[in-house]
C-alpha cells in the first residue's frame, strides 16, 4: 500500500512567548517543534537547552519574540535536582552506564558535611563542561565524539552558584538521595554539580531527576503543559501565548510620541531627559506598541534590535486574540 499522504500544515507568522512546562522525555527541540506545530507557527525558537532527563520552564518564542531570546539565555536559572550517592555513571546521570558504586558511610551525608559542602560550591565555581552536552568542538557537539568514545580536552568554565541548599530525602524505600536547589548563572551543568558534590562528599553521585522552576523571573506556575496546549481548541491556543514585551520586564520602558517612534524605527537615535541606562523597552504611544529594544547613554537613546513594521502590525491585529488562558502573569 502507498504511505499515508501527511497533512500539510499551513504556517503563519506568530509572535509572542509560550512558556512551557517541558515535558520528561522529550528534547528541547522535540518540545518546540510540537508546540510550533500546534500553534502552526512560522518562525520559533527556544531560551536554554534542556535535557530529555529534564522538566519544566522552557519559554519558547516566536516571531518577533525570537529577537530577544537571548536574554533569557543569559539570566539565571532555578533548579530543583535529586542526586543518588554512591553510584557514577558515564553521562553524570541516570541514562549513563554505571561506573563505579562504592557504600556511602552515614557520616557522608551527615548534616555538618552537608553544610560544609554547601558553602564550597556557593558562589563562583570553576566547572569542567561534561563529554556529554552540546557544546561544540570543530563543528561537532561534544556529545558525538562521546558516543563514539572519544573523550576530549575540555577547558573548564568559570559560573556562579547564587544560592544553594543540599538535604536529605528518601528516594526509594532503602535509598536515601541528596535533594538539590539551586539557583546559577548561565552555563551552568547540573549534572556536573551533582558530580562534584558526590566526590567533595567522598561518595560520589550522579543526577537521576532535574526540574527547572524559574528561569529570569518566570516560574513554573506560569507554565503550561505541551499536553493542557494540545487540548485546546485551536483558536484558543494563540490566546496562551505573552507578548514579546514580557521578556523586557527587568528594562527601563521608554515611551515615544508618532514622529519620534517613526525615526527610532529606522534606526535613528533619540535625544530626551532619560537617565542612562543600559537596556530599555522603547514602545510608541499611537499605537501603543513595542518597537524594540536599546540604550540609553548621555541622553541618547540608541537602538539595539527593532522590530520591522510588519511585525508589529501583525502584534496589534493579534491583541484582541488574547485571552487569560489560565495562567498566572507577572502584575
Amino acid at each position: 500500500m502507498p504511505p499515508a499522504s501527511r497533512t500539510r500544515v499551513q504556517r503563519r507568522p506568530v509572535h509572542g512567548v509560550l512558556l512551557l512546562d517541558k515535558p520528561l522525555a522529550l528534547s528541547s527541540n522535540q518540545a518546540l517543534q510540537k508546540a510550533k506545530w500546534l500553534l502552526r507557527a512560522e518562525k520559533a525558537g527556544h531560551t536554554g537547552t534542556l535535557d530529555p532527563l529534564a522538566t519544566g520552564v522552557l519559554p519558547l518564542c516566536f516571531g518577533a519574540a525570537t529577537k530577544f531570546s537571548q536574554l533569557q539565555l543569559d539570566a539565571p536559572k532555578t533548579y530543583e535536582a535529586i542526586a543518588l550517592p554512591g553510584v557514577t555513571t558515564s553521562t553524570g546521570d541516570a541514562e549513563g552506564a554505571v561506573l563505579q558504586r562504592c557504600a556511602v558511610d552515614p557520616a557522608q551525608l551527615a548534616p555538618e558535611r552537608l553544610s560544609a559542602v554547601q558553602r564550597q560550591f556557593t558562589g563562583p565555581i570553576s566547572q569542567l563542561p561534561p563529554m556529554h552536552s552540546a557544546l561544540k568542538k570543530d563543528g561537532r557537539a561534544l556529545y558525538t565524539y562521546a558516543r563514539a568514545g572519544i573523550a576530549l580536552e575540555r577547558a573548564a568554565r568559570a559560573v556562579v552558584i547564587h544560592a544553594l541548599e543540599l538535604s536529605l530525602v528518601q528516594h526509594a524505600p532503602a535509598q536515601t538521595a541528596i535533594k538539590i536547589a539551586v539557583t546559577c548563572s548561565k552555563g551552568c551543568y547540573i549534572r556536573t554539580l551533582a558530580e562534584d558534590i558526590g566526590a567533595a562528599l567522598g561518595c560520589g553521585a550522579h543526577l537521576s531527576a532535574l526540574r527547572r522552576t524559574d528561569s529570569g523571573g518566570i516560574g513554573i506556575e506560569r507554565c503550561i503543559s505541551l499536553e493542557r496546549l494540545q487540548a485546546l481548541p485551536e483558536a484558543e491556543r494563540l490566546a496562551c501565548l505573552q507578548p514579546p514585551q514580557s521578556l523586557l520586564a527587568r528594562h527601563l520602558r521608554v515611551t515615544l510620541d508618532s514622529d519620534n517612534a517613526a525615526r527610532f524605527l529606522s534606526g535613528l537615535p533619540r535625544r530626551g531627559a532619560w537617565p542612562d541606562a543600559p537596556a530599555v523597552a522603547v514602545f510608541g504611544a499611537d499605537p501603543p506598541a513595542l518597537l524594540g529594544v536599546g540604550h540609553i547613554a548621555g541622553g541618547c537613546l540608541l537602538p539595539d534590535r527593532l522590530l520591522s513594521a510588519l511585525e508589529i502590525a501583525q502584534i496589534l491585529a493579534s491583541q484582541p486574540q488574547r485571552q487569560d488562558c489560565g495562567i498566572l502573569e507577572e502584575t
